[in-house]
């Protein structure tokens, strides 16, 4: 048995990076999956590509900052297999370096709708479900490093993983008598479609990665969807209220800088 076999799972931000990746993971431990991103295209033809390798998956366009969106997957899930079990809440927009005094209202707007205010729509939707189907279940946000640490450098995004850590806990102390385990993941630096950018402009920021992290590398997006599979799956059964740093030992050193 895989470590999700025959959970109906929803993952949010599918589309690529560290979305993708858990899915590819999440059907290979046996999940049902329900992929959701605003890219249409190509969360289906990441389902075209579950189901030739024989696993179940949807795919679902939406844009999980307004609540219809975060609403559609949980609908989905149960109109495709009667249920929902588990679902990880990866979608989420990167960080800027910027000195905070530096970012304008407009900003901080943009950074929350999506990784705060969107993450608490789909959180939302998600307990009244799982709460209505009576059999418990596991919810994991994706946060950040930027959560338990100071000096990541987007002070707006920061801010907004702390708000993650926050709604992990209020998500416990209200669900968890509901049988409902809610956790994060708080990766370091991860080279994904979305980071890009950042190695691109040269061999300096990856190299200060390294630097800064213990393990002196940068992570590579399965490395973050192999916790979240962990946390989501029986084998934590245990484990509830935790943002877990994924981040090759940064927290150890408590800084980015």
């Amino acid at each position: 048995m895989g470590l999700l076999d025959d959970k109906v799972t929803i993952i949010t931000g599918a589309g690529r990076g560290i979305g993708a990746a858990a899915a590819r993971l999440f059907a290979a431990e046996g999940a049902l999956l329900v992929l959701t991103a605003r890219t249409g295209q190509q969360v289906e033809a990441l389902a075209a590509e579950l189901r030739a390798d024989g696993a179940a998956a949807v795919a679902v366009a939406a844009d999980i900052s307004t609540a219809e969106g975060a609403e559609r997957s949980v609908q989905v899930a149960l109109e495709t297999y009667g249920r929902l079990d588990a679902a990880f809440g990866n979608a989420g927009s990167g960080p800027v370096p910027a000195p905070l005094a530096e970012r304008t209202e407009a900003d901080w707007d943009a950074v929350h709708a999506v990784n705060l205010r969107g993450s608490w729509l789909g959180l939302r939707a998600q307990l009244r479900a799982l709460v209505a189907g009576g059999r418990g279940g596991s919810i994991v946000l994706n946060s950040g490093v930027g959560a338990l640490v100071g000096g990541f450098g987007d002070g707006t995004q920061q801010a907004a993983k702390h708000g993650l850590s926050g709604l992990v806990l209020a998500a416990t102390a209200d669900y968890a008598r509901y049988g409902i385990r809610v956790n994060a993941v708080a990766p370091g630096v991860v080279r994904t479609p979305g980071t890009e950018p950042f190695f691109a402009a040269g061999p300096g920021f990856e190299a200060l990665v390294s630097r800064v992290t213990p393990l002196a590398r940068v992570a590579a997006p399965v490395e973050v969807a192999q916790a979240a599979a962990w946390l989501l799956s029986d084998r934590a059964s245990y484990v509830a209220g935790v943002t877990l740093p994924v981040d090759g030992g940064i927290t150890a050193t408590r800084s980015f800088s």
